[in-house]
């Protein structure tokens, strides 16, 4: 043991630590992104007219592209090239954030945000792939916890700065941040980053067809079913599931197949998989209703509303750090229990918000979803990557990335279509149809009594909508409690899944 942990330590590349700052900046341009744009997103909404429809396929279309093309641009950077892909991604991604920039309409900025989803898709999965295969078993639960650390540290940083620049400058100014961040990531990636491949395996084109077609009518079902309903949406549902079942089946047949699905067989992957569906599912309706909450309903400034989601992004970072060595401790389902029956409890204390809440209660209910969330998701996803051999890191982290863009984007359209639902129902009937469909029409009237009556059925909306994440996230902790009995933090270097299936079963 003592051998071969010494042989471990002298192979370790000895720019590890420079790569993962250049893999932790790429990833950052990602979150500092995303972050802005829902601070951003009240002002977008009256400055392009945008409906509450409007400001979700801002949202949406990037998750429909992102999810879509994981699986594919995954394969693609094991086979062709992680950093390659990586760096593709970066100039695509910085290159449409000058589109989505200047849009003068929503239209625009939406064909803007399906660009970037289309660099994100190809930036993401080679981020943690490279990290799986430049890391050892042993530094790997270290580099994992900094990558996902960075990525709340871009939330803390992201609102801050974006809220700064909506002080001074347009909206669109929020998306400029990219440009920089990404032309940055692609010089050290050339200058710090050596190429990183798979072994030289057929693509398999009819796996990444069926994915791409499979994925886009799921997500695009599921966008649609709020204000579709089942009538509108049962044809690309069934579709959907057709497609989908054809890629399962090539897959398991294909003698290169582009997924490994027979990691579903085991139990602790398939517990993760399902607890991170419905914690991000939980988590993605956070943003998009607290910020509509604390700029409309309670008058916040931009930048106050940045410095509102502080509180939530500090825990978070506090204890993703904390998780790190209590799972060495504690194992991986104690530390993931724990965290989403924190973060069950902090969106209980958000449904408990009212209109006149001031800025402690909602920074305390941010704090203790930050502090769950810090625990849970390292400790699930450090779990999930374990147990996906390094050789297909790539596609591997595809998977994981699909699992939870598959569960944001449920929670946007769901989570959504019960926000909007509420609030509409609460509206008086007498309301002006643009004050009925959002609180920024509301607003947008100039009435104070119709003002008064948006932030009122606002508030009773969002209470709605965190009862139903919170659901969710106790789900995923039942879920997690029965399926996840042995879970380790990260399987052996080389060491195939099938072998820990003697234990799942």
């Amino acid at each position: 043991m003592t051998e071969a942990l010494s042989a471990s330590v002298s192979q370790r590349n000895p720019k590890r630590w420079l790569i993962l700052t250049v893999l932790c900046l790429s990833t950052l341009v990602l979150v500092i992104d995303n972050m802005v744009l829902t601070v951003a997103l009240p002002q977008i909404a009256i400055d392009l007219r945008a409906g509450s429809q409007a400001l979700q396929w801002v949202i949406d279309s990037y998750i429909l592209v992102f999810a879509g093309l994981l699986l594919t641009t995954g394969s693609l950077s094991d086979r062709f090239g992680r950093r390659l892909i990586m760096v593709l991604g970066l100039a695509l991604f910085g290159a449409a954030s000058l589109i989505a920039a200047y849009a003068t309409s929503a239209g625009m900025l939406i064909s803007g945000r399906v660009v970037m989803g289309i660099g994100g898709a190809l930036i993401m999965p080679s981020t943690l792939s490279i990290l799986i295969n430049v890391f050892d078993e042993q530094e790997r639960p270290k580099a994992i916890a900094a990558w996902t650390g960075v990525s709340v540290l871009g939330m803390v940083g992201g609102p801050v700065l974006g809220g700064v620049l909506l002080n001074h400058f347009w909206w669109g100014s929020v998306f400029l941040l990219n440009v920089p961040i990404a032309a940055l990531a692609v010089a050290a990636a050339f200058v710090l980053m050596p190429e990183s491949k798979g072994p030289a395996r057929p693509i398999d084109l009819p796996g990444m067809a069926l994915s791409i077609i499979g994925m886009v009518l799921l997500v695009w079902s599921i966008i649609e079913f709020p204000s579709k309903g089942l009538d509108g949406t049962w044809p690309t549902m069934i579709l959907a599931a057709v497609v989908l079942v054809a890629f399962v089946i090539r897959e398991l047949k294909a003698e290169h197949p582009m997924v490994p699905l027979h990691l579903f067989r085991n139990r602790v992957f398939t517990g993760s998989s399902f607890s991170l569906v419905l914690v991000t599912f939980a988590n993605a309706g956070l943003t998009l209703v607290l910020t509509q909450y604390l700029q409309f309903v309670l008058g916040y400034s931009p930048i106050k509303t940045a410095l509102a989601f502080t509180p939530f992004a500090l825990t978070a970072l506090v204890f993703n750090g904390m998780g790190a060595g209590l799972v060495q401790k504690l194992g991986v389902r104690p530390v993931a229990l724990i965290g989403m029956l924190v973060l069950a409890g902090g969106f209980g204390a958000l449904a408990a918000l009212t209109a006149d809440s001031g800025f402690w209660l909602p920074a305390a209910a941010m704090s203790l979803v930050g502090a769950g969330a810090g625990l849970a998701m390292p400790a699930a996803i450090g779990a999930l990557m374990g147990a996906i051999p390094p050789e297909q890191a790539g596609v591997g982290s595809a998977l994981n990335d699909t699992i939870q863009q598959t569960g944001g984007a449920l929670g946007v359209a769901v989570l959504g279509a019960v926000l909007a639902g509420t609030y509409t129902d609460r509206m008086p009937a007498s309301a002006p149809a643009a004050a009925r469909e959002g609180i920024a029409g509301a607003f947008a009237s100039g009435r104070t009594e119709l003002i008064g009556a948006a932030r009122d059925a606002f508030t009773h909306a969002m209470s709605n909508t965190f009862l139903a994440g919170g659901a969710a996230v106790l789900a995923a902790t039942v879920i997690a409690f029965f399926l996840m009995k042995g879970a380790k933090a990260a399987a052996p270097e080389g060491i195939p899944a099938e072998a820990e299936l003697v234990e799942a079963k």
